[in-house]
Order: structure tokens, then C-alpha cells, then sequence
């Protein structure tokens, strides 16, 4: 920590624990003490930490190749990227690494799908986004932030991008012109506090953008490949949407892996030399990926999110009006706000880490729940109920 302090950039304030190792649920800081997960790197770690057959994959891998570029083929990608589009039901795939480079590559295609299908003129394109969204941070994606610690002393920003409260359908609708290529969203708002939107919101979203030849491009970066109980939250609604960007739990929590999946009529805008990336679909990433396809095919850790989740669920709204305020979420994944009579996000998660548990907050009143979906029942009530010893402090 004394290290990190002098010689990292202060672009994060964590949490006084320096973990050592993880398995399943559970790390282990370097004096021995262990820690159960309860964030999982926000859904990254959604298979658990060391999981076996993720280890495995990367060993075997680490062996015969890691990295060609895309200037060669490798023996690898084709699966990975055939598996993907079979699960997302769609065509194609543009593989990418982190969650932000599928968020950036989505609105390029967005902005080309545009230009050349839709027939809008040149640099005319806008795109719908949501007050509230978390899609990254770099440059272009903090301009259409609201976010004051991820937007403020960045700018100039990218002009293109119109922003309505998340969850109203009727903004959208008056948000939408001719020009419009995209609505950008996330099915389950995450950073902002896990906010789930009225059940009439993503149907009205799909009918909006098929009726007006818009795309509908969902960041399921962090809701989707099993968290809320489906493989991605847009099913929890009963809606496919144009364009998925993923990422996060598509590396397994071994290596950074993202993905942009559409149908070919939308990916094939992108021609040789347009987009790509030197690591993007690498082997090593490719063969982790590809085990992690596997699993969410069999519908197993969609279940369990589904049944775990309604446990945690149902433990954590027993607490509101004792020190809780309100419980959001789906599956696995809660968002908690605490009575400021209580204590902050932070001085909760600081007792829960003092208790063996490690949970993040956010804006100051909210605490996350998000834990490995390998996680024992008997080890989720334990949380809850420390939990509960933790708001009586």
C-alpha cells in the first residue's frame, strides 16, 4: 500500500486490504486473512476467483500461443467468435478487450451503420443516451456523462450524443430525429447504484428504435453473461437488441476480453483498416472466452444467479426501514441505500470489510452486492446477517 501510495496514480481509492489469492468466492490477504468477495471486480470474477476450468484453459493456452495480431488468423478465434454469435443469437462478432473499447467500437459502428445504410449526412449522426449511464472513461464516452468526478476538467468533448433521464420512454421518443442512429443504454444501470427501470422501458425502447430505424445498442458489459439470473438483462424483458457490447465476465477475470455482437447486415459496415486492435481476439483471450461460452450455454450459472438472487434479495429487503432505505436489482446483483442515520456507503463497507466481507459504494449512500455466482448459499446469509450487525454499529 505504502508502494502504491508513492509511485501509482491516485485514480482510485480502495479499500485497506491487499489481497493476495482467490478461490471461488473468497481471497486471501498477504497476512492470511480471508475475505469474502462480494463485488466480484464488478462482474468480471462472475465464475470465481481461480476458477478450475478457466485456469485450465489459460494454462493450456499459455503453451502454444498468446498473441499473433489480426494480421494472421489463429486457430482460435473462429470458435470463439462462432460461440459467441450462437449464444448472442446474432451473426457476427468484432472482438476488442475492455469494456469501454466495445462501447467506443459500438458507437463507430452506430455512427457508420448510419452514414451508410441509413443514409444520414456525413457527420450529422446523433445518439440517445441516458442520464445516470456508466459506459467508461475515456474522453468521448465521459462527454456524455452527468457525472461530475468522470466529466469535469476533460473537455473539449465529442459533440454527437443527446441525453434523456433513464427510464422515460417518452424522452427517448422526443430525443429522436432523422439523424438519430442509436439508443445507447443500459439494461440495469450499475455505477449508478444498480438502477432497474420500469418494466415498460426496454419493450417501449425496441418498438421506438424498430419504428424509427434507430439501433438499439445495449451496454451489457456489466449486466450481461449471467449476473441478473439471464444470460443477458435484456431477457429479463423479453427484448433483443440490435447491437450487445460485452465484456468483463467474458474474460473469466484472467484476461480483458470484449466483444461487439450484431447481426451482419450492422457489423459489416466496418471494412479492413477501419477498426481493430493489436490484442483484440488474441489466443490466450480467444481460449479463456471460449470455456466461458461454454458454460453460460448450459443455462447452470443463469440458474443459480436466478435462485441465489432471490435469496439475497429477500434477506436484504427485510432490512429496509432498519438502517436500509431501498433494495434495487436482479439476480445476483443489489443495490442498497443506506440511511444516512446509519453511516455512508463508504463506513459501511469499511465495517463489512472489518467483518470479513468486501463490498463497494457508490455516490455516497449505496452499497453493492455482487458476488461470484460459484457463491455458497450458507456464505451469502452470512454476508446478510453481518450485514445487518454492521448497520447496527
Amino acid at each position: 500500500m505504502r508502494l502504491e501510495d508513492e509511485h501509482a496514480a491516485h485514480n482510485y481509492s480502495p479499500l485497506p486490504v491487499v489481497i493476495a489469492t482467490g478461490d471461488g468466492a473468497w481471497v486471501t490477504d498477504v497476512d492470511g486473512k480471508r475475505y469474502l468477495d462480494c463485488l466480484a471486480a464488478y462482474s468480471a470474477v462472475n465464475f470465481g476467483h481461480s476458477n478450475p476450468q478457466l485456469v485450465a484453459a489459460a494454462k493450456e493456452q499459455l503453451d502454444r500461443a498468446t498473441l499473433t495480431s489480426r494480421a494472421f488468423h489463429h486457430d482460435l478465434l473462429g470458435p470463439f467468435v462462432t460461440e459467441l454469435a450462437a449464444l448472442a443469437g446474432k451473426d457476427l462478432v468484432l472482438p476488442m478487450n475492455t469494456g469501454a473499447e466495445a462501447v467506443e467500437t459500438g458507437i463507430k459502428v452506430a455512427r457508420a451503420w448510419g452514414y451508410r445504410v441509413k443514409g444520414v449526412q456525413p457527420d450529422a449522426a446523433n445518439i440517445v443516451v441516458f442520464n445516470g449511464n456508466f459506459h467508461g472513461r475515456t474522453t468521448t464516452i465521459v462527454g456524455f456523462s452527468d457525472d461530475p468526478d468522470a466529466r469535469d476538467g476533460f473537455g473539449p468533448f465529442t459533440p454527437g450524443f443527446r441525453s434523456v433521464p433513464y427510464g422515460d420512454a417518452q424522452a427517448v421518443a422526443a430525443a429522436i430525429d432523422e439523424n438519430t442512429v442509436a439508443v445507447l443504454v443500459e439494461p440495469i444501470q450499475g455505477e449508478a447504484g444498480v438502477i432497474v427501470p420500469p418494466d415498460d422501458f426496454l419493450p417501449e425502447l425496441r418498438r421506438l428504435c424498430t419504428e424509427n430505424r434507430v439501433l438499439l445498442v445495449a451496454d451489457e458489459v456489466q449486466s450481461g453473461l449471467g449476473r441478473v439470473g439471464e444470460t443477458f438483462a435484456c431477457g429479463l424483458w423479453g427484448v433483443v437488441p440490435d447491437v450487445y457490447l460485452l465484456g468483463k465476465a467474458l474474460g473469466g477475470g484472467i484476461v480483458p476480453v470484449s466483444a461487439v455482437v450484431a447481426d451482419r447486415d450492422i457489423l459489416s459496415v466496418i471494412r479492413p483498416g477501419e477498426h481493430g486492435s493489436t490484442f483484440g481476439g488474441n489466443p490466450l483471450a480467444c481460449a479463456v472466452a471460449l470455456e466461458v461460452i461454454r458454460m453460460l450455454a448450459t443455462g447452470e450459472p443463469q440458474q443459480r444467479a436466478r435462485e441465489l438472487g432471490a435469496r439475497l434479495h429477500s434477506r436484504l429487503q427485510a432490512l429496509v426501514g432498519r438502517g436500509v432505505t431501498a433494495v434495487r436489482g436482479a439476480g445476483l446483483w443489489a443495490g442498497v441505500d443506506i440511511d444516512p442515520a446509519v453511516g455512508t456507503g463508504r463506513e459501511l463497507a469499511e465495517r463489512m470489510l472489518r467483518r470479513g466481507i468486501l463490498v463497494k459504494d457508490t455516490h455516497g449512500a449505496t452499497i453493492r452486492f455482487a458476488p461470484p455466482i460459484v457463491v455458497d448459499a450458507a456464505d451469502l446469509d452470512w454476508a446478510v446477517d453481518e450485514f445487518e450487525a454492521a448497520l447496527a454499529e
